[in-house]
């Protein structure tokens, strides 16, 4: 039986980062950056208590950046192929080391991050970190791989475009010309130029390109309609099957696996079960935004759990900008019918826009309804990003990173709200406002909630929303309501997204409901609020409930949970 995974996420360069500076495009010397022993085990039994139960390190793995450590040997990257003055580590330099922003003593990194693996497993929480099988940096060069590993590239043919064991695809006697996004930078050099990383095949991608990336070559020839040559195994893939069996033994959990839609699923299928068969219980999450790969992603690739970013998060968005309705919410589950639990749910990541950014929705109280929705629709996991619970509003432009809503992942930056709540290391939440300590007690109640109630982790799913069209004030399009069940514990759990409006209705259950839900027709049906402080309860004979239905109040972007006895 699964259960119900909570996941963390937290940019690791930023996270521990107590420097409040914020100077525009700073050094790291000027705006500080967090290190993995910053990561407490004080900081982790928090995160814990919230309601967690894995936590995703990003920004793990050695990347690009124009920091410079050369007395460890490790270079600079040039301006030219650099995104912001830290990186984006999603630019991997090289994948058998970790980035030395993160050490305290930059010859010991990798013993430093064997320790926050060691610490995360003591606390009683489980590691996920970030696979980029995609692309690489361009400056790729490992100098901690373990001995007979050859690097990316390193007997490729580089005059021919494509063959199936290159790891790069290439034009031959083209130079890489690119608009310099640094105008006061020579220009850097790549001779035969290589594939970028977004699929661009030609030698001059945009500044809109993913330019500072090289496309891996997993055996698909592009110039030939994607022709597939996958027999013998083409090296790229025994090569990242050692990357990802060299993170397991070091007591990685799961893998956050990069656009996984980019690499071809039967690479996926190969490696998958490659890994799974010397490390059973590791996870596989995949990145993916193209609902018409799901099911195959699940059931040929196998994953374990997909983004769920096209149908719910879209749909969830809307919703909280009064710019969709709530019925869209039954379309998502009904699209993903099979693989519902195989969905991971969130509202914020490094990629999206911080709810309480003024780009979303300003207040990060109108996304309770949301969040609720996100983490007990179903079976599969929920995560939400490091500050979320306490109403980051990612503002002002931190350098290559604008004013975009998001909290940079290029930039050396602190991160105000989640700042207040570590508290100089203490991470007690000492410095949040009332209203930031509030918004956490909401989201570690309900992080619990999907940790502690067997009918969250496991239970099946009944849409009340068919039932209640035309409930007199029943507003469908702001109110969202469903049923979870085992045979041992039934939910009802209603939303009111709408943040001016507070809704009192006769919520409609049916006989079907009863007997699928497995509630009895004899006796009164008993309602408790397990959500809120102040809980209310119902109590309603069965009949009743059918004809006339529940008298509910439900005030503007509330959530109400309902144990039913």
């Amino acid at each position: 039986m699964n259960h119900k995974l909570t996941i963390y996420q937290i940019l690791t360069r930023l996270f521990g980062n107590k420097n409040s500076t914020n100077q525009f495009n700073g050094s790291i010397e000027e705006n500080g950056v967090g290190k993995f022993k910053n990561i407490t085990p004080k900081a982790l039994k928090e995160i814990k208590k919230l309601g967690i139960s894995h936590v995703w390190f990003t920004g793990i793995f050695e990347h690009a950046s124009q920091t410079d450590y050369t007395e460890f040997g490790i270079k600079p990257d040039h301006p030219s192929m650099m995104k912001g003055r830290a990186g984006s580590p999603y630019a991997i330099k090289d994948y058998y080391d970790v980035a030395p922003d993160l050490a305290v003593d930059v010859s010991n990194r990798m013993t430093e991050f064997e320790s926050l693996i060691q610490r995360t497993h003591k606390t009683g929480l489980k590691a996920i970190i970030d696979f980029i099988p995609n692309h690489l940096a361009r400056s790729y060069k490992s100098d901690n791989k373990l001995d007979g590993v050859q690097d990316f590239g390193e007997s490729d043919d580089e005059t021919v475009h494509f063959a199936p064991d290159n790891n790069f695809y290439y034009f031959p006697k083209q130079p890489l010309f690119l608009l310099n996004p640094d105008k006061n930078s020579d220009t850097f050099r790549e001779s035969p130029a290589k594939a970028t990383g977004n699929d661009v095949f030609h030698n001059h991608p945009s500044e809109n390109d993913w330019y500072e990336t090289v496309k891996l070559n997993y055996g698909l020839d592009y110039s030939d309609g994607k022709k597939k040559h996958f027999s013998p195994i083409p090296k790229t893939w025994e090569m990242m099957r050692d990357i990802l069996l060299f993170w397991a033994e070091k007591g990685v959990d799961g893998f956050r696996c990069d656009m996984a839609e980019m690499v071809p699923v039967e690479f996926w299928a190969w490696v998958t079960d490659e890994v799974k068969s010397k490390f059973p219980n590791v996870l596989f999450i995949a990145e993916i935004y193209n609902p018409a790969l799901y099911h195959n992603f699940i059931e040929q690739g196998g994953f374990d759990y997909l983004y769920d970013k096209v149908d719910l998060y879209d749909t969830l968005r809307a919703v909280v900008e009064e710019k969709g309705s709530a019925n869209g919410i039954t379309n998502c589950w009904q699209k993903q019918e099979g693989i519902t639990h195989n969905m991971l749910r969130f509202l914020e990541n490094h990629d999206e826009q911080r709810i309480a950014s003024g780009f979303f929705s300003i207040d990060a109280y109108s996304a309770i309804p949301a969040m609720v929705v996100s983490a007990t629709l179903n079976k599969g996991p929920v995560m939400i990003y490091f500050g979320q619970e306490v109403g980051e509003p990612a503002k002002d432009a931190q350098g290559f990173s604008g004013e975009d809503g998001r909290t940079s992942i290029f930039d050396y930056c602190g991160v105000p709200a989640h700042q207040s709540w570590m508290n100089g290391g203490k991470f007690d939440g000492k410095k949040l406002e009332n209203w930031q300590k509030t918004l956490r007690e909401k989201y570690s109640k309900l992080l619990n909630l999907c940790l502690q109630k067997e009918a969250i982790q496991h239970g099946e799913f009944y849409d009340l929303q068919y039932l209640n069209f035309h409930s007199p004030n029943y507003n469908s399009n702001k109110i969202y309501s469903y049923i979870r069940h085992t045979p041992n514990q039934k939910l009802l759990i209603v939303c009111n997204f709408d943040r001016h409006n507070e809704y009192s209705f006769r919520l409609k259950l049916s006989e079907h409901v009863f007997d699928t839900v497995g509630l009895s027709k004899s006796g009164n049906l008993k309602g408790i609020e397990i959500y809120n402080e102040k809980e209310e309860s119902f109590e309603i004979q069965p009949n009743q409930a059918m004809n006339e239905g529940i008298d509910l109040r439900i005030l503007p972007i509330q959530a109400l949970i309902f144990e039913l006895k």
